[in-house]
């Protein structure tokens, strides 16, 4: 007669069977997000490794630095126009934000509480001007430009305001639709309370209505602002001096000949450049993740 010694199947017992569960309803969740942070990290990890790589160059970066040093920092401001870059990108993001999140505001609070000639048709027509990207107009922008740089050079080639106003309408259609699907969430009943009260329509756009659509006017000014400061196409076409030129188009110009010797210049300033986009996200981070329309109207 045998006995068996052999200790019991650790998959039978009922701490085996929870594991087992776990793995394959969570487990294998945590797996896909661990590969997704790690996929997602690598670039970050590269980028820094190379801006704090010591000789500077794209052969010699490697994932895990063997050394550190802040020449290629020091490189960018001394042997390019970086500051000037900056500051035109932040100007320029700035204001087109600001101004296209304005403006759309107003035609959406238009287009969804008033009722005119024209609205219907208005709608179709900014929904269908989306439908094109605005880089086919590149050489009728072009033309139009170089008649405006002899007659207005101030928002002409090479300034800040010519290229805001491209910005600023390329933005205003797709804003204009958010918003409108934003502001037809809203209760008329705010409108019709505050207009019995003696509220003007500017008093209730202002004072009612801003407040409450804050999320969409976070998400779009997010959007507006990172296209803007991320855009180069345009840019690189309408900006030729060295000292008018936005982050994309600078940026672009110390990779385009030698790659290899300028990458650790190059990855120092797109670490920089990274550093507003971050602090707008941090900002607007709790107008986005809250709703504040909730409770807006009561029984």
């Amino acid at each position: 007669m045998s006995t068996r010694t052999d200790a019991p199947d650790a998959a039978r017992t009922p701490t085996g069977r929870r594991r087992g569960r776990w793995l394959r309803q969570v487990g294998w969740r945590h797996l896909v997000g661990v590969l997704a942070v790690a996929f997602s990290l690598f670039p970050i990890l590269f980028v820094v490794s190379a801006a704090f790589n010591p000789l500077g160059t794209l052969s010699s970066t490697e994932l895990v630095p063997t050394g550190a040093s802040l020449d290629n920092f020091a490189n960018l401001f001394s042997e390019t126009a970086f500051g000037h870059w900056f500051l035109n990108s932040l100007l320029l993001a700035g204001v087109a934000t600001f101004a296209s999140i304005f403006l759309s505001a107003l035609a959406a609070y238009a287009f969804s509480r008033m009722r005119f000639a024209g609205r219907r048709v208005g709608l179709l027509s900014l929904l269908l001007i989306q439908m094109f990207p605005q880089f086919l107009a590149i050489v009728a922008i072009f033309l139009i430009f170089t008649t405006v740089t002899d007659l207005w050079p101030a928002i002409g080639f090479n300034t800040p305001w010519g290229l805001f106003l491209l910005y600023m309408g390329a933005a205003l259609g797709a804003n204009t639709w958010l918003m409108k699907g934003f502001f037809d969430t809203l209760p008329k009943e705010l409108d019709e309370s505050a207009t019995m009260d003696g509220a003007s329509h500017a008093q209730v756009f202002f004072k009612i209505m801003l407040p409450l659509v804050a999320p969409i006017l976070a998400v779009t000014g997010l959007l507006a602002f990172i296209g803007s400061i991320n855009e180069f196409i345009i840019a690189n076409v309408f900006l030729t001096d060295t000292e008018s030129k936005t982050l994309a188009v600078g940026m672009f110009g110390l990779v385009a000949g030698e790659r290899n010797n300028n990458f650790g210049i190059f990855a120092a300033g797109t670490l920089l450049t990274a550093i507003p986009t971050v602090l707008v996200f941090q900002l607007l981070q709790r107008y986005i993740v809250s709703g504040l329309t909730s409770g807006a109207v009561k029984g």
